[in-house]
């Protein structure tokens, strides 16, 4: 493939939009690379505050051939650039009642948690790793691939998701191998990391479970933004052209091409092509506004489910921890009726299911010495469905997730802390641009997935492309970066001359 005189354009530089523009400059494509924002990552951003240093997310690397793929492709090494350490126990689940489950790939372990949880259900559990392993090769290799131009591709997968009963949800897949109740939540729990709902239907998400007890879970030393660092490195390594903090306010059209991009320094650039790594709707609405495309699309993405947005709180505290591992999700009392309160009522639970991320125990870099870095985050409804002042609401629930913490892990957590922030709905929305605040763009039910997201070319506009979590396969670095793996190989398609 040869790309004389050809130039494209990504916008976002999140990890869909830095595996993108990586393969198109490693294939010969000149890529200039476009972030609003002064560090790369998108959702991966970091701060660092009073010594700490708090990764806004996510808080583990699954998968992570996939992002040495995009080092080998031009002869490098990702070890050369970032060290991943491993997370063992992957993370544990707690109960209210004191009952816990390590996830691990130690597959004895395991077994034996089984054994002592639920003994009855070793049988079932067996059945639901092969079924995962089944979803991961149809969906997560296969269907991950696809390009769905058409419905005939869509067509095509029926068979397989037919016979993973990909209409019922992820909760109800494990209620047809398990019997108890813990275990079922255990095995369900993942669709959530994804912003998908596991009450709803859409069971291939069951593959999730697959990557974590097959390849491991890893952390970057130093955050996961040094991975988004490294990507960035790496690409400029290649002759990539990158232009942080400039916020992109323009994709300019004429007929079904796109011509030129313009930030809002007033930088503007022709290219042969652009890709948006950003928000969808941020994209047509805002970006494409001026062309009857973006105006059709926006009032057909306002149509769209989104998946819900996130209430985080960092904070930095005395002490080491060593009894708590680096991911813990603290159950509430109810499972169904608070995932009916985010998914479907749109109010905050009067009770509380926490993500606790304690990187400090795998990398005490992240920390002064003798102290130690957390994130509390819990799923929220997005901004269309709760319409609170988040300015006056943020505090009042910052101090409820802490107290939970520390009735449930840190007693004197209260005397300990040494600096806190939270991060709202408002923010996502402000900061990332994301739609209503949603966390993980259009929510990941079977009627917005494969051919039914939103596809990797634009239908209309011939040179417009896109990657990340609003494309097939959807959010999750495995995800995205697999999504940019299809889109870079339309897109030197499409441009080979």
């Amino acid at each position: 493939m040869t790309f004389e005189g050809k130039h494209a354009c990504v916008i976002g530089a999140g990890f869909g939009g830095l595996a993108l523009a990586i393969r198109l400059q490693a294939a010969g494509l000149a890529t200039t690379l476009v972030e609003a924002r002064d560090k790369p990552g998108g959702c991966a951003y970091f701060w660092q505050k009073d010594g700490f240093t708090f990764d806004a997310g996510p808080t583990a690397i699954v998968d992570p051939g996939c992002l040495r793929e995009l080092w080998e492709i031009t002869g490098h090494s990702m070890a050369d650039d970032v060290e991943l350490m491993p997370v063992t126990p992957h993370y544990r689940l707690s109960w209210p009642d004191g009952t816990s489950f390590d996830q691990s790939d130690d597959a004895p372990a395991l077994r034996r948690q089984i054994v002592r949880l639920a003994p009855a259900d070793l049988g079932g559990y067996e059945a639901f790793l092969a079924h995962s392993a089944e979803c991961a090769r149809e969906h997560g290799e296969r269907l991950g691939a696809q390009r769905f131009f058409d419905f005939t591709a869509m067509a095509r997968a029926v068979p397989a998701l037919v016979k993973q009963r990909a209409w019922r949800s992820a909760y109800d897949t494990a209620a047809r191998f398990v019997e108890n109740e813990k275990v079922r939540q255990a095995l369900s729990i993942h669709t959530l990391l994804v912003g998908g709902n596991p009450l709803a239907p859409g069971s291939v998400f069951a593959l999730m479970h697959r990557p974590e007890t097959s390849g491991g879970v890893w952390w970057v030393r130093g955050g996961i933004n040094r991975l988004a660092a490294a990507m960035l490195r790496h690409f400029e390594r290649l002759g990539g052209t990158v232009r942080l903090g400039e916020a992109a306010v323009a994709i300019e059209t004429s007929g079904t091409r796109v011509t030129e991009v313009e930030t809002a320094s007033g930088w503007r650039e022709r290219f042969q092509a652009v890709a948006s790594n950003g928000d969808l709707m941020r994209t047509y609405r805002d970006l494409l506004s001026d062309s009857a495309r973006g105006q059709q699309m926006a009032r057909r993405l306002a149509r769209k489910r989104f998946s819900p947005s996130l209430f985080v709180v960092h904070f930095g505290i005395e002490g080491n921890w060593p009894g708590i591992p680096h991911h813990t999700v603290l159950f509430g009392p109810r499972y169904r009726g608070l995932l009916e309160d985010i998914f479907d009522h749109g109010v905050l639970p009067a009770d509380l299911s926490i993500y606790l991320h304690h990187p400090t125990v795998t990398d005490p870099s992240l920390a002064p010495e003798g102290m130690s870095t957390f994130y509390a985050l819990i799923p929220v409804p997005h901004l269309g469905k709760l319409t609170v002042d988040w300015a006056q609401i943020g505090p009042v629930l910052e101090a409820r997730v802490l107290a939970e913490i520390e009735r449930r892990l840190i007693p004197d957590l209260s005397d300990r802390i040494v600096t806190r922030f939270h991060y709202t709905p408002r923010d996502f929305a402000g900061d990332m641009g994301a739609h209503l605040g949603s966390a993980f763009g259009p929510e990941p039910v079977l009627t917005q997935s494969a051919w039914f997201r939103c596809p990797r070319r634009d239908d209309v506009i011939s040179n417009l492309y896109l990657v990340g979590a609003g494309t097939h396969p959807g959010a999750g670095i495995p995800g995205v970066i697999a999504g940019a793996k299809a889109t870079a190989a339309i897109m030197l398609e499409d441009l080979a001359s």
